[in-house]
């Protein structure tokens, strides 16, 4: 099954992406579940248009006056002074999935992430990106990420790369603009190391076999061409 365009016509805005990186992601995991060993079992993550989770609003709402609900003295909400310094924030789209090892109380061992436009549409979005795939790394988590967004033009693996200083020879051709790439972290000779697979993708082009590091296991083949022709398939989009 050759990559689509999903982000132009003829598929867009008919074809709305979300669902069918939604749908990619549950093949991805199904494949998973199909390869990996019992111990391990693959959950899909979705968090599209990224905020802060508590409303602020609400803890900060004058305390109630006179008694508890049981009878009790009301306790005075607590605020805390005004903030020295107020800084912008981005958070960004989760589109994930999440592979845990049951047997050690369901640790996250590795993290296949589907990139969205909204991760590439401003440089605070795509270093809010790069940043969190960077933690993930520093965690031993194995990642894979995958970009086959063709409205935005911005490469996430160079933006982690020079966020962490690793050097100008581990970005990749100016050129790579969809990519895939498979990160493992490993220990080797006494050093902490990351071992990486890039592929450059195209519109009308296979999907590769990339390694999927399993943190403090093996490595799983994730064959995205599977699970794309899959997702194809069940969004009736061959």
């Amino acid at each position: 099954m050759p990559l689509l365009d999903h982000f132009h016509p003829p598929l867009y805005p008919q074809r709305a992406w979300e669902s069918f990186h939604s749908r990619w992601a549950n093949s991805i995991a199904d494949e998973l579940h199909r390869i990996l060993p019992q111990r391990y079992f693959a959950e899909v993550h979705v968090h599209l248009g990224g905020q802060v989770e508590a409303d602020v609003a609400e803890f900060e709402r004058p305390p109630a006056v006179g008694n508890g609900a049981a009878g009790g003295v009301a306790v005075q909400t607590w605020a805390p002074p005004t903030a020295a310094m107020v800084m912008p924030a981005a958070f960004p789209d989760d589109l994930e999935v999440r592979v845990r090892d049951q047997t050690d109380d369901a640790r996250l061992v590795a993290v296949v992430e589907l990139v969205s436009p909204r991760n590439k549409d401003r440089d605070d979005a795509c270093r809010a990106f790069a940043a969190k795939c960077a933690a993930y790394l520093q965690r031993g988590v194995g990642l894979v990420v995958i970009d086959i967004v063709t409205s935005r033009q911005a490469n996430l693996h160079d933006e982690m790369i020079r966020m962490m200083n690793w050097g100008d020879a581990c970005l990749m051709p100016a050129e790579a603009l969809l990519y895939a790439a498979a990160y493992r972290p490993v220990r080797r000779q006494e050093a902490n190391l990351i071992d990486v697979w890039p592929e450059t993708l195209a519109v009308g082009r296979a999907l590769p076999l990339l390694p999927l590091g399993l943190r403090g296991g093996p490595a799983a083949p994730l064959n995205l061409e599977t699970s794309y022709a899959d997702a194809c398939r069940r969004s009736r989009l061959e």
